[in-house]
């Protein structure tokens, strides 16, 4: 899944799941929203993507060259070593600015559920805690 928001200068792309051959079916139509939104800065938020293979590096290289072209840039937000070494294969990195500085959020537990714990002192209720971050 991609979503995209906006804001006056910048494109950001929301990235979960896998960008692979599989879904390469609706990378025209979001490329095309993106370059007519014509943002200078385009940020790429990939803390959720599970996997990337060559089609989806393509999808990513394609944006970064069409902002480059309008004197924009690209930044990628919360990509694992692999993603970058996928982009980097390709001889694409100059096209991009990683943001080191970025941390991605806890995902939710796959199963639906939250672990529940007592505080150090016993008179309070129980708090939510996410099961990532156990």
């Amino acid at each position: 899944m991609i979503e995209i928001a906006t804001s006056p200068t910048t494109t950001t792309l929301v990235i979960a799941g896998d960008l692979d051959l599989a879904e390469r079916d609706q990378f025209p139509e979001i490329a095309a929203r993106v370059v007519g939104l014509r943002r200078q800065l385009l940020v790429i938020d990939m803390c959720r993507v599970t996997f990337m293979d060559s089609t989806g590096a393509a999808f990513l290289i394609s944006l970064a060259d069409a902002g480059r072209k309008r004197g924009g840039a690209t930044v990628i937000r919360g990509a694992d070593e692999r993603d970058l070494f996928v982009l980097e294969v390709c001889g694409a990195m100059e096209l991009f600015r990683v943001d080191d500085e970025h941390s991605c959020e806890p995902s939710a537990p796959d199963s639906g559920f939250a672990v529940m714990t007592s505080r150090d002192d016993d008179t309070s209720p129980l708090s939510h805690r996410d099961v990532s971050t156990a």
